[in-house]
């Protein structure tokens, strides 16, 4: 059984993928967050609003775009267990 994608509403917890730096001394890695506003649809998915709970701080990011794959600076659904 096939399970469809989610629609992205207010107040549901995703991952943003963190950019990580250019030297790679820091990784690009996954961090909790939580959607604080849903912007328009684009052809790879619904950009939102993200409170982004980061280990060393709090921040907010607008208009982050849905990549499913994890790339650099967008969102993704948690992987279902």
């Amino acid at each position: 059984m096939i399970t469809p994608t989610p629609i992205p509403t207010i107040g549901r917890i995703v991952l943003y993928q963190r950019h990580g730096s250019p030297n790679g001394q820091h990784k690009s890695e996954p961090s909790p967050a939580i959607i604080t506003g849903v912007g328009a649809t684009t052809d790879s998915g619904v950009n939102v609003d993200l409170f982004v709970i980061n280990p060393n701080g709090l921040y907010f990011n607008h208009g982050t775009p849905y990549d499913p794959e994890g790339g650099p600076g967008t969102w993704r659904w948690p992987s279902r267990v």
